[in-house]
């Protein structure tokens, strides 16, 4: 029987560098899944279609399969009927668990489905820590804006390397062997225009979830735990669940972790859903009737202004304490 608990927060990130390293934040996921995956369980989670240029929720068996799912992605993703699919799988698999990895809303809608279908004590549900999910319409024509402009098709898409570090991630498309910075997109997605109009609204955005456990990243936890930041990644996990603690407990001997509280990984999203840009309803008319190309440059590009004094920030501080 699955029941709620009192939240309880863990910093942490995964042991192994290498997998640290290729993570979006500090290996949740890859630790998560890899317990399931190791003893014959299933996984449901979200990859990258390249021939569509969507998210698309699929079933994983292998690690080679759950490798491509790794990593954050600022696009929504498509359920299609992977709500029957999983039940099918534990159907067919009456000795085995699955876990399903997803946003809030999509993961507490399988929740519920897997309580109907009584199956929920072998389901573990994970969510995301979520800023909203933008226009999959916006995504695919601008990727496909991108493949023109560069004469190839993308075959390798990250929102969040971290060769800069985990605070300062690069996001790029691969084109032809070369990257192509995807910025412009990135900035749109966090300027707030593009969200669908529910996730202005989001019941999910709070520490108090039905799922097991959310995670995300540990967003200054650099101020809030100093002596355990990683500047390669840091997780935040959430454990609302008996089950999402015996889950925790589990593979807590691959983390690094530190117990917390919901005051030390406060962020925005966790107390309440993104707020609706004033500028919503201009950058969706200036999208029907300019297009995407427009938009991009009038949203998605950083003044010059600003440019200049970002510029001037970052040389002071460098010069910061120096006489």
């Amino acid at each position: 029987m699955v029941d709620l608990i009192d939240t309880v927060v863990y910093a942490g990130r995964i042991k192994e560098r290498d997998v640290l390293n290729s993570s979006s934040s500090g290996g949740a996921f890859t630790a998560l899944s890899d317990f399931f995956l190791e003893h014959g369980d299933a996984v449901v989670a979200s990859t990258y279609d390249y021939y569509e240029h969507a998210v698309k929720y699929q079933l994983i068996q292998s690690k080679e399969q759950r490798d491509q799912a790794k990593g954050s992605k600022y696009i929504q993703s498509k359920p299609c009927d992977i709500f029957q699919q999983a039940y099918q799988w534990l159907i067919e698999h009456p000795h085995n668990r699955l876990l399903f990895v997803g946003t809030g809303c999509q993961a507490d809608g399988f929740r519920q489905y897997v309580e109907i279908k009584k199956v929920r004590d072998r389901v573990w549900i994970v969510d995301i820590v979520c800023h909203g999910s933008p226009s999959p319409k916006l995504w695919r024509e601008y990727a496909q804006q991108i493949q023109n402009r560069n004469k190839g098709t993308i075959t390798y898409l990250t929102f969040k390397d971290k060769r800069n570090g985990w605070i300062s991630p690069t996001a790029y498309a691969e084109i032809n062997g070369r990257e192509v910075g995807i910025e412009e997109f990135v900035r749109i997605f966090y300027n707030q225009c593009a969200l669908r109009p529910s996730c202005y609204e989001c019941p999910y955005a709070t520490t108090e979830r039905q799922t097991d456990i959310t995670i995300g990243d540990f967003w200054h936890i650099e101020e809030m735990i100093p002596d355990f930041y990683d500047k390669y990644g840091n997780s935040l996990f959430l454990i609302h669940t008996n089950q999402g603690e015996k889950l925790f407990n589990a593979i807590k001997v691959n983390l690094e972790y530190r117990l917390s509280d919901t005051k030390q990984c406060w962020q925005e999203n966790l107390e309440a859903p993104t707020k609706r840009s004033e500028q919503r309803d201009k950058f969706w008319n200036d999208y029907q009737k300019k297009g995407v190309d427009f938009i991009m440059k009038k949203y998605g590009t950083t003044p010059l202004k600003s440019k200049i004094k970002n510029k001037i920030v970052k040389l002071i501080s460098i010069g910061g304490g120096k006489t």
